[in-house]
C-alpha cells in the first residue's frame, strides 16, 4: 500500500468538494472545542479561573461533552468515506447518528469501549496503547459497511484488517506532521485544510485496505 497514492486519491476525492469537507470538519470539531466552553466557565467560577485551568469541574464537563457527542465522530468518518467513494454527501449526514437512538447508543458505546481498551493497554506501557489504537482505527468504517455487527465484532474486525498494516497507517499519520506544523504557524488557519485532507486520506486508506485484503483472499 503506497502512502503517496493514498494521498493523491484523497486529494482527488476532495476536488470541487473542499468547501463541504471544511464545513464537515468545522462543525464536527467545533462542537468538541467550542460547545463546552460556556459550561466550563460557569463550573470554574468565572472566566479568570477557567483561563487558569484551576477547576476539576471544567475538565469533567469536557469529558462528558466528548462522550455525549462522540457519535458525531463516527458520522464524520462516514461522511468522508462517502466522499472517498464518490457518493453524494451533505452536511446533514453528520447528524445521522443522532436521528436513530439505537445507532446513537451503538456509536457512543464503541467510542467508550475503544477508549477503555486503549487506556487499559496503556497501563502496561505507552507503546501497547498506541498499537491498539492503530488496530482499532478502522472500527467506524466497518460499522458503516457492516451495520449488523455488534460493537465488539466491529472492533475485532478492525484488529483483523489492520494485522500487518499498522505500521503503514502510522506512517500515513506521520506524513501529516509537516502539514500540522504549518497549520500551527498559520495560527490554526491551516487546519481548515489539513484536517479534511487527513480525514479523506484515512478514508482512502480503508478503501485500499479492503482492496488489498480482497486481492489476497483470491
Amino acid at each position: 500500500m503506497n502512502i503517496g497514492t493514498i494521498k493523491r486519491e484523497a486529494k482527488a476525492s476532495l476536488k470541487n468538494r473542499w468547501g463541504l469537507a471544511i464545513l464537515l470538519t468545522v462543525v464536527t470539531y467545533g462542537v468538541y472545542t467550542l460547545l463546552p466552553i460556556p459550561f466550563e466557565i460557569v463550573a470554574s467560577g468565572g472566566y479568570d479561573n477557567w483561563m487558569k485551568d484551576e477547576s476539576d469541574s471544567a475538565s469533567w464537563i469536557s469529558t462528558a461533552f466528548a462522550i455525549v457527542f462522540s457519535p458525531l465522530l463516527m458520522a464524520n468518518y462516514w461522511a468522508f468515506l462517502g466522499l472517498a467513494r464518490g457518493e453524494s454527501v451533505q452536511l446533514g449526514h453528520l447528524f445521522k447518528t443522532f436521528q436513530d437512538f439505537g445507532l446513537y447508543v451503538k456509536s457512543l458505546g464503541i467510542y467508550v469501549l475503544m477508549t477503555l481498551y486503549v487506556m487499559l493497554w496503556s497501563l502496561l506501557l505507552l507503546i501497547p496503547g498506541i498499537i491498539k489504537a492503530l488496530a482499532y482505527s478502522q472500527t467506524y468504517y466497518i460499522c458503516k459497511d457492516n451495520p449488523t455487527y455488534s460493537m465488539n465484532q466491529a472492533i475485532t474486525e478492525s484488529r483483523r484488517l489492520m494485522n500487518g498494516y499498522k505500521g503503514q497507517y502510522f506512517l500515513l499519520l506521520l506524513s501529516f506532521l509537516g502539514w500540522f506544523l504549518l497549520s500551527i504557524i498559520t495560527l490554526g488557519i491551516g487546519f481548515l485544510w489539513s484536517i479534511p485532507y487527513l480525514s479523506a486520506s484515512l478514508a482512502r486508506f480503508y478503501e485500499n485496505l479492503l482492496n488489498e485484503r480482497s486481492s489476497h483472499a483470491e
